[in-house]
């Protein structure tokens, strides 16, 4: 997969140097001379006049890397993405040279990276937030977090939360028996919290009540009245009297792309009817005391606070009621939503949040304190399940560029007397587009095309005659899409040019394993260059990742104001490697991959910062976990490695004796074969 364009072929000309030609505009309003130089449409040059070099500020807005970004991610002066695993308490690391030195060490990218130090900071920050919330509200209780492990099940995630969350009594929600299996094995805090949600049956209930023998409090959250009964039988049984709470659905919607998580259609959750059968049942077996806690959920990434205040005044009364009939209750699960920044819009749309940590922290203490308080209510311990507002931003996954389908097209030559009428009308079209005319010009030019097509099939157009038209057509497109940069306003007929004249960038990775939600619910990760970033990138494109799927793509992208088409990259160089990251991908990525095509897991590294006293990198490798190997993907697909290397020696003895295949050739087919088995299954550097 090699670029069209070279400047040894010139009668290719790209779009962007067909940009330059003409002297025309890039996609951030960056004007562009015959000489390649750059300069803004207002402020882009300096005093001389002269085009203003493209800087890393530039690139800054270009990929809203201060939105989403902060306050771990930022360029520095060489161009390169920079990484503060701690925040904004000092220490960061080039992420370039980390991924230079990783390749050294011989892994292969694609890489997923996690950054130990920023789980901690997330978690400490989450901490941190409600503990000042509970000071600036005089609130009488305590937060006391969970994860949910459903968002990262990997172990090194898990055990580094266990570890970070300790001194905050920091526990783990289980929402199935898999992941309380997990939890009972992982956690060892003293007092933090197992949650259990999600479908039960006995064994799963029977489980969780026993785990309480382990000093854990294990807390059995009722989703479905027939886990009432169940619970109420295994705790005689046991003689255990366990820890119980409720789940409500809320009439309170949530918002954005999980927003039915909430209301009477909710797939999980008890009814207020419901509700009051389970206190009765509960308190028909003498075990009405059993009922510490409830628990509410409105979907995860929550845009909007409004959303999340109206459904705490719900949950508020209803955690009242429950107490005045007579449950001791002193736990309110809050449940997840708390979002993460995506776009870096900072706004309610579905990818990103107007609010920060501190105003959800606030909300929640400040509605929950003015509840009790009117209805001389004991204030409880405040849980929260915020998982991808913890997990997000620990890891990115790495990848490099393995070659382009350059958008190119020849220069039309002038039209020439004698050549077919549609040709010279087509050709005086081109020649007048201009700032006023475009959205017609394009229009006639779409007609020109297909009469053309029509044309030929009737034989009334030679091959090389609509080859000629389509060329021509083709440098209109480029000269309107030049235009429409210059445009606040660009018509949705016209909306489509600048994706139709991108190029592609092939992605060694698979979406299907490393980013699914991308393809899946059209989730917006940050992707971007990982260097050269004080270049500017001149290619616009859309990428396409390994697998033989089409949707195996991406061709939606956050740009500065809102969604664009296209993602603008730099031109390949010979002999170099180019690196992109996708950013925020630490939650639900990596357990929601799948094996398309059979590209397995990535190598995994888990990095932490140093001291430069202790490392003179700045960094040590906690952890690697290797990405699959060929032989393990079919295992995971019932085939046998050591049947399947047979059978091709078999089958290579039976060509030997027919002729068909040569000594050295079936030597060299047995050794490729051996060593495919055992490599990574992603493409290696050539």
């Amino acid at each position: 997969m090699s670029q069209i364009y070279s400047p040894s072929n010139p009668s290719t000309l790209n779009l962007e140097t067909a940009a330059r030609t003409s002297s025309s505009l890039t996609g951030d309003g960056k004007s562009v001379d015959s000489n390649g130089s750059s300069s803004s449409k207002t402020d882009g040059t300096d005093a001389s006049g002269k085009a203003a070099p493209w800087t890393i500020e530039d690139s800054e807005d270009l990929y809203r890397i201060k939105g989403w970004g902060e306050p771990y991610f930022a360029i520095n002066e060489n161009g390169n993405i920079t990484v503060s695993p701690q925040g904004d308490r000092g220490g960061s690391l080039d992420l370039h040279k980390l991924v230079e030195g990783l390749k050294q060490r011989d892994f292969q990218l694609p890489l997923l990276i996690r950054f130990s130090d920023i789980l901690e900071d997330r978690l400490e920050r989450i901490n941190a937030c409600f503990a000042k919330a509970i000071a600036r509200y005089s609130y009488e209780g305590t937060y006391q977090g969970v994860f949910p492990t459903k968002c990262n099940q990997q172990r090194h995630i898990i055990e580094d939360l266990v570890r970070f969350g300790r001194s905050y009594q920091f526990g783990l929600e289980a929402g199935t028996k898999p992941e309380l299996m997990i939890a009972l094995a992982s956690l060892n805090t003293p007092g933090a919290l197992i949650i259990c949600n999600g479908y039960k049956d006995a064994s799963y209930i029977e489980t969780a009540m026993l785990g309480q023998r382990l000093g854990q409090k294990t807390i059995i959250v009722l989703e479905q009245l027939e886990e009432v009964d169940m619970a109420i039988a295994a705790a005689k049984r046991l003689g255990i009297q366990p820890v119980l709470g409720v789940r409500a659905k809320l009439a309170a919607k949530g918002s954005g792309r999980w927003g039915e998580s909430a209301g009477d259609r909710a797939k999980f959750g008890l009814s207020i009817p419901e509700l009051i059968i389970v206190v009765e049942r509960l308190q028909a077996a003498d075990m009405l005391p059993c009922l510490e806690l409830l628990h509410f959920h409105i979907g995860s990434q929550v845009s909007a606070i409004s959303v999340i205040k109206d459904a705490l005044k719900e949950a508020c009364r209803i955690y009242v009621e429950l107490a005045k009939l007579g449950a001791p209750m002193g736990y309110l699960d809050v449940g997840g939503g708390l979002g993460v920044d995506y776009d870096g819009s900072k706004t309610s749309s579905q990818g990103s949040k107007n609010y920060s940590i501190q105003n959800y922290a606030n909300d929640v203490v400040a509605e929950v304190r003015d509840a009790c308080m009117a209805s001389e209510t004991p204030m409880p311990t405040l849980v929260s399940e915020s998982g991808r507002a913890i997990a997000s931003h620990q890891s990115v996954l790495i990848f490099d560029i393995l070659g382009t389908s350059e958008a190119s097209y020849s220069q039309p030559d002038p039209y020439q007397e004698g050549e077919h009428k549609l040709i010279r009308e087509l050709w005086d079209l081109y020649t007048l587009v201009n700032a006023e005319n475009y959205q017609e010009a394009f229009n006639d030019a779409v007609q020109f095309k297909q009469e053309a097509a029509s044309l030929f099939n009737f034989s009334y157009l030679s091959l090389s005659e609509r080859a000629r038209v389509e060329r021509i057509y083709w440098a209109c497109c480029v000269k309107i899409a030049n235009l429409l940069r210059q445009q606040d306003y660009v018509p949705e007929e016209l909306e489509h040019l600048e994706k139709s004249l991108a190029s592609i960038y092939y992605m060694n990775m698979s979406l299907f394993q490393s980013a699914l939600d991308s393809w899946a619910i059209d989730q917006l990760f940050p992707i971007l260059p990982i260097h050269r970033l004080n270049e500017e990138p001149t290619q616009r494109a859309t990428l396409a990742d390994l697998t033989c799927d089409s949707d195996g793509k991406i061709a939606r992208f956050i740009g500065k104001k809102g969604e664009k088409d296209v993602l603008e990259l730099h031109p390949l160089k010979s002999g170099k490697s180019y690196y992109l990251g996708m950013f925020l991908v630490g939650a639900y990525q990596e357990t929601l991959g799948n094996l398309h095509n059979l590209f397995g897991n990535t190598n995994t590294i888990h990095i932490q910062l140093a001291s430069k006293a202790t490392a003179h990198q700045g960094y040590t490798i906690e952890h690697v976990v290797r990405g699959n190997t060929t032989d393990e993907v079919l295992q995971q697909v019932q085939y046998n490695p050591e049947d399947m290397i047979e059978q091709i020696r078999r089958r290579s003895e039976q060509a030997l004796q027919k002729g068909q295949i040569t000594i050295e050739e079936a030597r060299k087919l047995m050794a490729n074969y051996k060593a495919g088995m055992d490599c990574y299954t992603y493409l290696a550097d050539s």
